[in-house]
């Protein structure tokens, strides 16, 4: 099978060229099969990369367009030629390729993928950031996708429930309160949280009990939990099980003021801490912001008396 990242690697390195060196369009196919036939000689994708890079360079005009518009604090001359490419394959790929070969999903990855591989130290995360806000933008194509196969609607009493447990995790350091977040690769900042009772060896988990090893698992922050925030509950899809009701217990919990390591999973791209006082300017899900405010509230409660 032809490795398709490879490929996108050619017809970036192509597209790289024609970006720097102000390449007539109709001659980049030669620099496309130069590309080729140094680092893919055996030439098993043609047909791919020639087919991406020429619907890449037919949309250029409106690709540029939407990145413009996603990232109107960069015009499109001061982002790196290495990231602009990077951008206008991935966003092709989103908007423009059959969904069924690339995934929506998938071609936001390999745009990551690229950027971590050519780009800079900060590329990857303006790369994600851009083409997540596109994503969430046309309606995040995809998410409800359960495969083939289509399982039948199941009434919202009817479905199977997840349990999932979270927390907004403080810390204090010289004088200063930091709240402990992760950032997905849509380009939110968001809670760390997981899933309650799926371990078989651990019986009768506690919503508590099972926060506590979720948050060191995934960032591996000792926590001590302080309080309770309330709960939050919505409808995700799952490949074999259909829809399912995923219902969060989110708590206030503690740690010390050290670094996170973040678990190497799908999904995450980055762990940070935050000051408070600079959380309300992140990219939040509509759904979490409340929980984080509540929280805040709770603190400088405390703070106050």
């Amino acid at each position: 099978m032809a490795n398709r990242h490879l490929s996108r690697s050619i017809v970036l390195q192509s597209l790289f060229e024609w970006d720097l060196n102000a390449i007539e369009k109709k001659q980049v196919i030669e620099v496309l099969d130069r590309n080729i036939e140094e680092f893919a000689p055996n030439k098993t994708d043609r047909p791919f990369m020639g087919k991406l890079l020429e619907g890449i360079l037919g949309k250029q005009p409106e690709l540029d367009l939407v990145i413009e518009k996603a990232a109107p604090e960069w015009p499109i001359d001061r982002i790196s030629p290495v990231d602009r490419n990077i951008l206008r394959l991935g966003l092709f790929e989103l908007l423009f390729a059959d969904r069924r070969e690339v995934p929506a999903k998938v071609a936001i990855n390999e745009a990551i993928e690229l950027a971590k591989q050519f780009g800079g130290e900060n590329s990857s995360r303006f790369v994600n950031g851009v083409l997540g806000a596109v994503y969430k933008e046309i309606g995040e194509p995809g998410k409800e996708e359960v495969g083939k196969i289509r399982k039948k609607d199941v009434p919202f009493d009817q479905m199977p429930i997840e349990r999932l447990g979270g927390a907004v995790v403080y810390a204090e350091a010289d004088g200063v309160m930091y709240l402990a977040l992760v950032h997905d690769i849509f380009g939110h900042w968001t809670l760390s949280k997981g899933k309650i009772g799926d371990r078989p060896e651990i019986v009768d988990e506690t919503s508590a009990a099972g926060t506590i090893r979720e948050i060191k698992e995934e960032m591996g922050l000792d926590i001590t939990i302080e309080a309770e925030l309330g709960n939050n509950e919505y409808v995700a899809t799952h490949p074999e099980k259909g829809k399912v009701r995923k219902q969060v217990h989110y708590y206030l919990a503690s740690a010390p003021y050290s670094a996170i390591s973040l678990e190497q999973k799908g999904g995450l791209d980055d762990g940070q801490w935050f000051r408070v006082a600079d959380i309300l300017d992140l990219n939040f899900y509509e759904d979490i912001l409340p929980i984080v405010t509540k929280a805040i509230t709770m603190l400088v409660g405390r703070k106050s008396k």
